[in-house]
């Protein structure tokens, strides 16, 4: 499978089109999302890193029963995945408070909530991705019903009971992830996107060390060190 014309140009990763009308090539680049106008940068490698943690997450949750947008992992920084419809609804679950939810509603930083807690984005970087409520994804027409709004949060959650208890085994807390969602050519809404240090928190079980995108944003070290270090965990023995 070629690359043809590229499709979209992202802040971590590049859409080309291929031969195929219903796949696409995913390329991951070195850029780090977490930024904002006054802190951007790159490390060399990251992309390569984040490619093969998503791959990896993936194929843990589609052989759970989580359908997913990737077919098959091409070499180190590209993916062949399905071409999705995406929904613009950015999908959070959060385990402990941190970021922005302790300083929206006051909740202690780092305290163990007693409940997962799902929240919806608009995902519209023009407007900072704000958190949207039920209603405002169907004034904005983001779904058609609210069984769909039931359905990515049900999804949030079974990815959320999955990945928690993947990593607690490896030693580190799934502190929070966002997830994104498509709807590919039959009409199945489907995980899209990725999951990786990029889009979640993990915090060292012992020591409390953020082993995230946290590492960019607070300047605790070199971002692809603690990168690798997730991936060895995800790869245990393999």
């Amino acid at each position: 499978m070629e690359k043809r014309e590229l499709l979209y140009e992202g802040k971590a990763k590049n859409l080309w089109f291929t031969d195929d009308e219903n796949m696409l090539i995913a390329e991951y680049k070195d850029d780090l999302t977490a930024f904002n106008a006054e802190k951007k940068g790159s490390e060399q490698g990251t992309g390569a890193l984040i490619c093969k943690i998503s791959t990896e997450l993936f194929a843990l949750l589609e052989s759970n029963g989580v359908k997913t947008h990737l077919i098959e992992t091409l070499d180190d920084t590209n993916q062949l995945v399905k071409k999705v419809d995406i929904i613009a609804i950015e999908v959070v679950v959060r385990n402990t408070a941190t970021g922005s939810l302790t300083k929206r509603l006051g909740v202690e930083d780092g305290k163990v909530l007693p409940f997962p807690l799902v929240e919806f984005y608009l995902k519209d970087d023009d407007l900072d991705d704000p958190i949207i409520c039920e209603d405002h994804c169907m004034l904005l027409e983001l779904v058609d019903d609210h069984d769909k709004l039931d359905f990515l949060r049900q999804k949030g959650l079974q990815i959320n009971r999955l990945l928690k208890e993947f990593f607690e085994q490896r030693g580190l807390n799934l502190i929070d992830f966002k997830v994104e969602f498509g709807i590919d050519s039959e009409g199945e809404i489907i995980l899209s996107d990725e999951i990786s240090p990029d889009s979640c928190r993990f915090w060292d079980i012992d020591s409390g060390e953020k082993l995230d995108k946290d590492h960019f944003r607070q300047n605790l070290g070199n971002v692809k060190v603690a990168y690798e270090e997730i991936l060895k965990r995800i790869l245990g023995d393999k």
